[in-house]
This record gives structure tokens, sequence and C-alpha cells, in this order.
């Protein structure tokens, strides 16, 4: 951690317990150098035992570095007066940088004394010396600081952003209680806690329950219904019975792929922040993916071409995962497409501009009746269709695009997807390409 030397005159190569150290010795070299020299000479004219004058010496070093107020006459004896507010300013400045949320101390004027990294990174404009209503613009928090500082009491604001992203923050204005202070002295701690993510999850929970349960509840209503018609009026007709059982057999198919989808999004999403570190091959992952798609794409008279050049295409990726992104994207274009028609898969390589690395992009290109316009932007939601009735009976689940967004965002890879009624459709991957040879799979 590194002390802000322009405000406190430390150096900020020391760690803060050895600027602090620094700090008392320099402040009070001139009676750190006079008690050297009376015990030197006690030992030189009094015969004194060295040992005995060394743990004196200690002792007043130890007394040096304990001590923190300047007592009267203090300048008389080589203290600095000016010492215990530098002291007082690194240690606030430690105590706040090592709190894991943003914070920061204001003082009784509301001029912020110092923040930690978090709170500078949450507020560019926050600089030490600006009033805090300069770097936080809402009056609720201003209100609460206004209170904290004219009651002593702790408050509670809430803070709800929308530029340049939408979130929501839980802010708290605690009293730091010094009796007898100056002005410059601190006076609040304010603490961020970021609850943005935390509405989303539990949003996201409440979604995922609500869609899950009635794409369960459907099959199953069917599923009981037929099992009462057998055990009832279709107990002895054979016909029925067999009509029936072929549905019951197609309903808990869907609840098995279901089921399925909804356990591999869970564990997606579970590893979605632990990037992959394998190095692997697109070229052969997506000859795999077709290899095992093309009974299903005979069976729909699609015609699967895989387009890309002979050597590898390398990105750091897990090999399972990147697999079912092309199997997914694969299989809509299989199931959506018209017949006869044909899906490509593209493999291309972008070169990088700048600092940016190059980029290997996997297209795939079908000749089917398209999406319109408006569905695009929520094709990667859960459960979301563009046509419900369609979707179902080719055995959909809603959950197989919102796999593919999921695992390309933990390869940090982005998704397009660009179609036109009648015209067909092209869903795109970007992922950087892997510099490193070693480790491929």
């Amino acid at each position: 951690m590194a002390i802000d030397d322009t405000r406190t005159g430390t150096n900020p190569r020391l760690p803060p317990f050895a600027t602090v150290a620094a700090e008392r010795l320099r402040a009070r070299s001139e009676l750190v150098g006079v008690s050297a020299a009376g015990i030197a000479l006690l030992v030189v004219l009094t015969a004194l035992d060295w040992a005995i004058g060394l743990l004196a010496f200690s002792a007043i070093v130890g007394y040096v570095l304990a001590r923190r107020e300047v007592p009267a006459g203090g300048a008389r004896l080589g203290f600095d007066s000016k010492f215990d507010a530098a002291d007082r300013g690194i240690e606030r400045q430690i105590f706040v940088d090592a709190m894991p949320d943003p914070a920061w101390v204001l003082d009784r004027t509301s001029l912020v004394l110092c923040a930690n990294v978090p709170a500078r990174g949450l507020f560019p404009s926050l600089r030490t010396g600006i009033q805090v209503s300069s770097a936080v613009r809402s009056p609720d928090v201003i209100e609460a600081v206004d209170r904290a500082h004219a009651t002593g009491v702790v408050q509670h604001a809430s803070l709800h952003e929308r530029v340049p992203i939408e979130r929501r923050l839980a802010v708290v204005v605690a009293p730091l209680l010094m009796p007898g202070g100056g002005e410059q002295d601190p006076s609040l701690l304010l603490t961020l806690r970021d609850l943005t993510e935390q509405d989303r999850l539990a949003q996201m929970r409440a979604d995922f329950v609500a869609n899950a349960s009635h794409e369960l509840r459907t099959p199953l209503a069917s599923l009981r219904g037929f099992v009462e018609t057998l055990q009832g009026p279709a107990r002895n007709d054979p016909a029925a019975r067999e009509r029936f059982l072929r549905i019951m057999s197609t309903q808990a198919d869907r609840m098995t792929r279901l089921i399925d989808d909804l356990l591999s999004l869970s564990r997606v999403e579970m590893r979605e922040h632990v990037p992959p570190t394998t190095i692997v091959d697109l070229v052969a992952i997506a000859s795999q993916a077709i290899q095992g798609l093309e009974p299903q794409a005979t069976e729909g008279r699609i015609t699967l071409i895989l387009e890309a050049k002979t050597r590898p295409m390398r990105v750091r990726g897990d090999r399972d995962e990147l697999l079912q992104v092309l199997q997914n994207l694969c299989q809509n274009a299989i199931k959506y497409g018209r017949e006869n028609g044909r899906v490509e898969v593209q493999i291309s390589r972008r070169e990088g501009a700048g600092l940016r690395p190059a980029r290997i992009a996997v297209a795939v290109i079908d000749n089917g009746p398209g999406i319109g316009a408006e569905h695009i932007p929520r094709l990667t939601e859960r459960f979301y269709r563009v046509n419900d009735l369609q979707s179902r009976e080719k055995g959909g689940t809603g959950l197989g695009l919102a796999i593919v967004k999921h695992i390309v965002s933990r390869h940090g890879g982005e998704l397009h997807v660009v179609s036109e009624l009648g015209q067909g459709s092209t869903f795109t991957f970007v992922l950087d390409e892997a510099i490193e040879t070693i480790k491929t799979s």
C-alpha cells in the first residue's frame, strides 16, 4: 500500500509501520541524538557497562516510537509540532485502505480527508480536500451527512445511479467521536455497499423459478391426465393406449431435456467468473460438432458444411463448453431452418488492431425463415421463444441460447446475431486468439 507522500510527506516505498516509525524518529532526532551522546559519555567517563548503556538507549528509542502527543516544551526537545497531524493522516489512510468496501473520511466541514482505492474507482471525481457534495451528487447522501454531523448518530441512505450504468448502493454514515478535536480532525466515515448484483440475482432467481415451474408444470399436467385416462376410460382401448403412451413418452423426453438444460445452465453460471486456461483448436471442435449432428441434419434434409482453413484456430477455452456452444447453434439452425436448406459453419481469423490481439470468429449461417428484428435483443433470455408452439413441437427448451451466452461470456467473447425475415440468420461468437501453443487439447 502506498501512502500519499504529497499529503503526508512520508516515503511511499516503506510499509505503513516503518513509515510511522521513521517519521517519529525524524521528528525527535534531536532528542535521540542527545541521548546517544550522553550515554556514550557515561560509558567512556564512568566505565558504565556498555550493555547497560545500550539498553538505556533502546528504552529511549522505544519511548520516542510509542509517544504520539507533543508535550509542553516539545519544541526545545526537538519534537516537530507538525508531526502529530501527519501521523494521524498516515494512520487514517491505513485504516481506510484496509476496508474492502468503498470508504472515505470527512472532517467537520464535510471536506474529504482521505479515501480508499475502491471509493476512487466508484467516484472518479473523489479527491482529498473537496466537498463531499462535489463527488456524490445525491440529496439523500448529503442529507444523511448533515444529520450525522448534527446528531452524532449513524445514518443510512440509498444511492441510485443510472449513468453510465444503473446501480444501487447502500450508504452508511458513521460519526467518529473525537472530543476536543479541531475542524481538520476526522468527523464522519462513509462506507458504501454495492447492491446492484444482489438485486439482479434476486430478480433473476424469481424469474427463473417462475419460468422453470411453468415449463415443468405443463408436461407434468399432461402426463397426469393421460395416466388417469389410461386408468379409467381407456383401460381396455389398445389404440388409445398406444397413442397416449407415445404422447407421454414425448412429454417425458421434454422434461428430461429441460432438466438437463437447467443443470447445464446452472453449472455454466457457477463457473462464469473463472476464465478457462486450456488452449483448444476451434477447427477440431467444429468438426466434431458437425460429425455428431450429421444424422439429425440428414433426417431434417439439411446440408451441413464446415468452411475453415486447414491450420488450427487456437483460443483459450473449455473444450466441452465450446463444443456445446457449436452444437446448440447448429441444432437451432437445423431445427428451425427450411427443408432442403443448408447450415454453414465458417471459422475465420480477424487481425488485431493496436494492443488488441487477433480474434477468431465462428459463424453459424442458415438460409431459414429468419427472425424478426423485435425478437433479436431477447433471444438469449431464459425460456424466451420466437414461436412457443413451434419450439415445443421441435423439442426446444428455450434455454439453448442462454447457455451459449453464458459460455461465451465466460470465455471473454462476444455473441452477435444478424437476421432478416426470409433471408436466414447468422449467429457469430468471437474469441481472442491464444498466443501460446502449449497445453493444447
